[in-house]
């Protein structure tokens, strides 16, 4: 229950207080303050503080502030690190409700003789109103590094570049759950492939950030082909009738090697339109911790969640929970018509503490379910950059917490935000156990594309648990492999099992699925010695395979199926859709930044023609967006 009301200190500029609601009873007691260079008292920006015991972490802002909330009062550590300063250690007090305030000096480093200035280069004082344009980001070769970076300068005779640090860049925690490439099976041994469907995108929109933003090549285990493929809208057929969605599939040769076949499998979602979605009863669940303070964080989440809001009817209700140190309600249940209200409660979140995620989604989630009515679309949309560090962080307790909160029918959205300490595993795994989606924003067109022109497919679900199970004709195919959903797989005996967790379905979102094929050249795979193995009349009537579907309307507990099979037909690539062969460019794609074995054989500019040759009507502009997006690849790549 929400019962009691205190006060959670949040910086804004010189630390405003932004009364919230909680579910503790204890008051928070908040350490504050200001880091400087013990010689100059400049203020010193992007120092790490750390308290404990119980780990709060947070840096310090452009004008050296800090703050942090803790539970408990009493006696902790205060830790404060910079990379050109000597670290700092002492005891602070806090006081059960009370803000403590403390002023730490930082001692430069000496390197090979010189003192090494702590990211400000004048031994003057700094006014705190200067300090903010003094410490613009670095720029070097026309690109940004980070927030912070160094400076190449030629040593006499050598005439190798060598590092001088000016403001060194804190090193990547980033964090990516480990991919394989999937196997062929032999289909005599292995006929069937199951697998639950995966609406995200968020793996294209991080590659791209890696590309255009950061200028590198992404981490192989960052790319999804999936939900490379799953970005861009195609032209299928459309749903008739009360069926949520429509399934088809093409088939074509492959282009890595034209004696293997390609099966796509599409699943095109039905499009409720804006004005027919039911009332959505949103929670906007906002991290407001130090590691949100970047421009491509916090800033940028404000702005993207205003969008949506502009788009709010009035039977829609919003309210906001913020988590840092502790959680709390700053928005309660607001109607939809009051939009300047809504967007005035954003901007006026400011970001500074730990993370204490865990009890950010234990509130949200409980404020989502005393807000239902009957008929709203509930969900929570959790945006954060994943760096949980206080109370329930480790992806157990989080994937048992959320579990259990999904059974009240409080669907999840989670949008992740930022560089640098991103966790795109933990991100993932909360959207697939929260019945939910995830979606990666690294710009105001990609909040757009996200909370605007999909709204209906982030917001709204129209199938959940939707599970796709392939029976491939041993006289036909001797080895296939799904490309893409390794983390999606499913056991053969989990497409019957109805209590076995799915991925959902969105209005008017789009799955694409591929397998390779081997076709059978003489017959099914070789005799075995032990045991024989029985073909039925359906493998002599043509067919390639048979597809099956399950899904369940989102609150029901039964699931539906459908089934239909597949010919084989003689297919070229050439002949093939522009849907056919963009899909296939995309794959290339993906599998080339993987480093996969199959696209060694491919050249960047072979793929860049497949792509330009397959447009089609290109909604949006993405696909031409696409197509610049390889060229930077292969210049990287090169």
């Amino acid at each position: 229950m929400i019962s009691k009301r205190i006060s959670m200190t949040l910086p804004i500029a010189m630390f405003a207080l932004l009364s919230v609601n909680t579910l503790s009873a204890a008051p928070i007691s908040t350490i504050e303050g200001i880091v400087r260079i013990s010689a100059s008292r400049t203020p010193l920006p992007r120092a790490r503080v750390t308290l404990s015991p119980g780990g709060y972490t947070t840096w310090t802002n452009p004008a050296g502030r800090f703050a942090i909330g803790v539970r408990n009062p009493g006696k902790y550590t205060i830790e404060v690190k910079h990379p050109a300063c000597i670290a700092h250690s002492s005891q602070v007090f806090a006081r059960a409700g009370r803000t403590t305030t403390v002023s730490i000096g930082l001692r430069r480093q000496a390197i090979e003789g010189k003192d090494m200035a702590c990211s400000i280069q004048s031994n003057r004082p700094m006014p705190e109103a200067k300090v903010r344009k003094k410490f613009k980001p670095f720029r070097f070769a026309s690109q940004r590094i980070g927030s912070v970076g160094y400076r190449t300068t030629k040593r006499g005779g050598g005439g190798h570049g060598a590092m001088s640090p000016l403001m060194r860049e804190r090193p990547s925690r980033e964090g990516y759950a480990f991919t394989p490439d999937n196997n062929f099976h032999h289909a005599q041994q292995k006929p069937l492939s199951t697998f639950s469907i995966d609406v995200d995108t968020a793996s294209y929109s991080n590659v791209r950030r890696f590309l255009l933003q950061s200028n590198r090549l992404p981490p192989a285990d960052a790319v999804r082909i999936e939900e490379l493929l799953n970005y861009f809208p195609y032209d299928t057929t459309e749903p008739v009738g009360k069926e949520p969605f429509a399934v088809s599939v093409e088939l074509t040769e492959a282009p890595w090697n034209p004696q293997h076949k390609i099966a796509r499998i599409a699943v095109q979602g039905k499009k409720v339109a804006p004005n027919s979605l039911p009332p959505a009863n949103l929670v906007f669940l906002v991290d407001v911790s130090g590691s949100m303070y970047s421009p491509n964080k916090l800033p940028l989440l404000k702005r993207s969640l205003a969008a949506l809001v502009r788009q709010l009817r009035p039977q829609d209700k919003v309210s906001i929970v913020v988590y840092a140190g502790a959680a709390g309600v700053v928005l309660p249940p607001t109607s939809g018509d009051q939009k300047e209200h809504i967007v005035t409660a954003l901007n006026r979140l400011r970001a500074g503490g730990s993370t204490a995620g865990g009890a950010g989604i234990r509130l949200a989630y409980e404020l989502a379910r005393k807000s239902a009515r009957p008929g709203t679309n509930n969900r929570v949309i959790l945006c954060t950059d994943g760096d949980f560090n206080v109370g329930q962080s480790s992806d157990g307790e989080l994937v048992r917490m959320i579990e259990k909160q999904r059974q009240s029918n409080v669907f999840l959205t989670v949008l992740g935000f930022g560089r640098g300490n991103y966790q795109d595993a933990k991100m993932q795994l909360l959207a697939d156990k929260g019945n939910g989606n995830h979606a990666y924003i690294d710009s105001d067109l990609e909040a757009r594309k996200v909370l605007v022109e999909n709204m209906g497919g982030t917001l709204l679900t129209i199938a959940k648990d939707v599970k796709i199970q392939v029976e491939f004709n041993p006289k036909r195919v001797a080895q296939y492999r799904l490309i893409g959903y390794a983390n999606r797989k499913l056991a053969a005996r989990d497409f019957k099992d109805d209590k076995k967790d799915a991925g959902e379905l969105g209005s008017g979102h789009h799955v694409t699925a591929l397998y390779e094929l081997v076709p059978t050249q003489t017959g099914p795979v070789s005799e075995l010695r032990y045991q024989k193995t029985k073909v039925t009349a359906a493998a002599d009537a043509g067919e390639l395979m048979f597809v099956k579907l399950r899904w369940k309307q989102p609150k029901d507990k039964r699931s539906t199926l459908r089934s239909f099979p597949i010919a084989d037909l003689p297919s070229q690539l050439k002949e093939s859709s522009s849907d056919q062969r963009f899909a296939l460019a995309v794959t290339l794609f993906g599998m080339k930044l993987r480093g996969s074995k199959e696209a060694k054989s491919v050249s960047w500019q072979q793929m860049m023609t497949m792509a330009q040759q397959a447009l089609g009507e290109d909604r949006g502009g993405y696909r031409k967006a696409f197509i610049k997006l390889i060229g930077h690849a292969a210049r990287l790549g090169s």
